[in-house]
């Protein structure tokens, strides 16, 4: 059987792979497109057990929310020039669509839950490893669960945050908060959130530094606890300055739109650092 283009086309398609891939597979097979599919599927699991080793530092990140739930999904590769590519995109897209739907606890279970086409998330990114020659991952899947959440994603698909908070929030708002954890990364929403390992490790070294100066260990003491509470205006969300207005935290920002509406956990995924 004459394999044409149309058909090379079709299994391009139906599968992500390669042109060459597809017209190799399609005469191999005689034009059989099922066994065509398995031979692609099958190449995939052979360079992803090759290039397991290998780091999956790029990607893609997205983030989306509707009521009541909240989450981000990175879809690793190892270069720019595939997590740029089109159909990384609409696959790391499509797992977004199902986690949103699903709403999995756990990533392991996101991975298994199929796709419109009824095979697992992990078998659809078996399969674009072996239609880009690159390792692939689901790298991180977060999520939150509140009465009102928002999404932001950042330019380039790098970066991505979700926001909860306790009461309604105007959706301009909500964003400005997301864009608030985005941009400056607190590592908790308020003092109480601020994970201990964190919090010692803050002491200690505004503790080595007090000493450092000779000054009585009394003084060194209230020297920590003011280092302490200006780290917890620089590093938590609701005391950090507010990004477009700095005579305000978020806290006060919030509070412009309702004295009792506030911030209660928020998850940010960036590629590009952490």
């Amino acid at each position: 059987m004459s394999v044409t283009i149309e058909d090379i086309k079709k299994l391009r398609k139906m599968t992500g792979a390669g042109l060459s891939d597809c017209k190799n597979a399609l005469n191999e097979t005689a034009g059989d497109f099922e066994k065509a599919i398995e031979i692609i599927r099958a190449k995939g699991k052979a360079v992803a057990a090759k290039r397991s080793d290998r780091e999956a530092a790029e990607g893609c990140v997205l983030a989306a929310h509707s009521e009541g739930f909240a989450a981000i999904v990175s879809l690793q590769c190892e270069t720019d020039f595939v997590a740029k590519n089109e159909g990384h995109i609409a696959l790391t897209q499509q797992i977004l669509d199902v986690a949103m739907k699903e709403q999995p606890a756990t990533k392991e279970d996101l991975l298994k839950l199929p796709l419109a086409d009824g095979r697992a998330v992990a078998e659809h990114i078996t399969d674009r490893v072996g239609s880009t020659g690159e390792k692939m991952e689901l790298g991180s899947y977060e999520y939150l669960k509140a009465p009102y959440t928002t999404s932001y994603i950042h330019f380039g698909n790098k970066l991505a945050a979700i926001v909860a908070f306790n009461e309604a929030i105007s959706d301009e708002m909500a964003r400005e908060v997301a864009m608030q954890v985005a941009s400056m990364n607190p590592v908790a929403v308020c003092e109480k959130d601020v994970p201990a390992h964190v919090l010692e490790e803050e002491r200690k070294v505004a503790m080595d530094r007090a000493r450092e100066s000779g000054k009585p260990e009394a003084i060194c003491e209230r020297i920590v606890e003011g280092s302490i509470q200006k780290f917890y205006k620089e590093s938590t969300l609701l005391h950090q300055p507010f990004v477009r207005d700095s005579k305000m935290d978020v806290q006060g920002y919030l509070h412009t739109a309702s004295k009792t509406l506030t911030a209660t956990g928020f998850k940010r995924v960036n590629l590009n650092e952490d």
